[in-house]
């Protein structure tokens, strides 16, 4: 359960040095403005009748501060991008540069080569220069221009490398597994006695880490998810009996195909982790399905990567570089166990398969996505230069926030039964809440 000290937001220490930035007191009005350490944004915005004020448990509001702990001129930064790729990389990697060198005079600033691999010596992995002439067209580029990768490395080599490349300050773009890693490393470093800023940037298209309301990269996965489900839907109406079957990104949260589903309003089956559903029986999605293609004689069906894996179990479970579990492929299972139940019945069916994944991945951020890069970039450096630490740039509530790394990590965000996100799919594809055991005897 969230609570009002599992909000409070570590420091490094007194900050003496007055910040270059050339803004006013929070108190003189304006929109160039400091913050003032005590703003704070609730957790529950919406309050209930009765509800005792002291209940209230806030965020510490993101943003610059008047006092700063480091002397910029003798500040070294790095930044580092890890995981898979989501659109936006290049834009936060950018924005933090500028913040960085124009807001507050940093010059100094290197890029970690290929995620956290790039901090033990033995990949050979040397880090490079960062500038506004380096990064000035990133943002136009898909991917990172530093590289990722999956996996750990040993907390005590990573604080070797920064101790020995003389880095006061860490900016981690990535997601629950790389902020894992940077509370690891902050942790370490406050063991060591070294004084180092650990700033998260939240990286996940699946938009599942826990207090972010939005993490970058999502609204473009949708934007390009719909664009793939419209030619699903073009496809299946293109054929007697056509099934468009199309696999979005989403592990162990189904944010991605509920989204998409919501945007396109042309599909009628979702399929995501949180909801677990059978193929089989009266009342199984096969059931569905063919009812669906004896009234309409096209469907299209959109599944998240990580559903129905209870239907594939094996004996053998593989892992990988960042200790996931491997999940099997949905997408063809599905598509396979649709012919073969149509195979049954002597009924024709026309499948047309789509897995667009890695290609929305690489993709440049869209508009909005680009305008919450930015900001989370240069919230982040804020942060840093008053020497937070451990502390992950949330929004909430359209707010930019802190939160610590390890509330933020402590569990993932879900899709629930009851949230409205689902419950507006349902009433977009029609399809019943979930598929299984027939409620009394009958589908809904």
């Amino acid at each position: 359960m969230i609570t009002a000290e599992k909000l409070r937001v570590e420091e490094l220490g007194k900050r003496t040095v007055r910040s270059p930035l050339r803004l006013s007191a929070e108190l003189s009005g304006g929109y160039n403005r400091f913050t003032v350490d005590g703003a704070r944004m609730p957790y529950q915005v919406i309050r209930r009748p009765g509800q005792d004020p002291m209940e209230d448990v806030l965020f510490e509001v993101a943003g610059p501060r008047e006092w700063i702990y480091f002397e910029p001129s003798a500040t070294r930064a790095a930044v580092v991008t890890c995981g898979g790729l989501c659109p936006g990389l290049n834009d936060v990697i950018r924005s933090i540069v500028m913040q960085l060198y124009h807001g507050y005079g940093v010059k100094d600033v290197i890029g970690i080569r290929y995620g956290y691999k790039g901090m033990d010596p033995r990949n050979g992995h040397e880090p490079m220069a960062l500038a506004p002439a380096v990064v000035a067209e990133i943002h136009k580029q898909g991917g990172s221009i530093l590289g990722s990768s999956r996996g750990p490395v040993a907390v005590g080599t990573q604080l070797d490398f920064l101790e020995r490349h003389k880095v006061n300050v860490l900016f981690c773009i990535g997601g629950d597994g790389t902020q894992r890693g940077a509370h690891e490393i902050q942790e370490e470093a406050a063991r060591r006695g070294y004084p180092l800023a650990v700033v998260g940037v939240p990286k996940t298209i699946d938009n599942d880490i826990h207090y972010v309301w939005r993490s970058f990269g999502y609204v473009t996965a949708l934007e390009k998810s719909r664009e793939v489900i419209d030619s699903a839907h073009n496809e299946a109406r293109g054929a007697f009996n056509g099934v468009g079957v199309v696999k979005l990104m989403g592990r162990e949260a189904g944010f991605i195909a509920a989204g998409a589903t919501l945007a396109s309003q042309d599909v009628n089956f979702t399929l995501i982790p949180e909801i677990p559903f059978e193929l089989e029986g009266e009342c199984g999605f096969l059931e569905a399905l063919r009812q669906r293609l004896q009234a309409r004689a096209h469907a299209v069906v959109v599944v998240a990567e990580g559903a129905g894996q209870h239907l594939m179990r094996t004996d053998k479970m593989e892992l990988d570089a960042s200790g996931n579990i491997k999940f099997q492929d949905v997408g063809t299972f599905l598509c396979d166990r649709i012919r073969g139940y149509f195979g049954k019945t002597g009924a024709p069916v026309n499948i047309k398969y789509f897995d667009p994944s890695y290609y929305i991945r690489s993709v440049p951020a869209n508009c909005e996505d680009s305008l919450l890069c930015d900001q989370l970039a240069r919230n982040a450096v804020h942060a840093a230069m008053a020497g937070k630490t451990d502390v992950l740039i949330g929004l909430w509530y359209n707010v930019m926030t802190h939160v610590p790394i390890g509330l933020a990590v402590a569990e993932k965000k879900r899709i629930q039964p009851e949230n409205e996100i689902w419950r507006a799919v349902l009433q977009a594809t029609g399809q019943p809440a979930y598929f299984g055991a027939c409620p009394q005897g009958s589908m809904r």
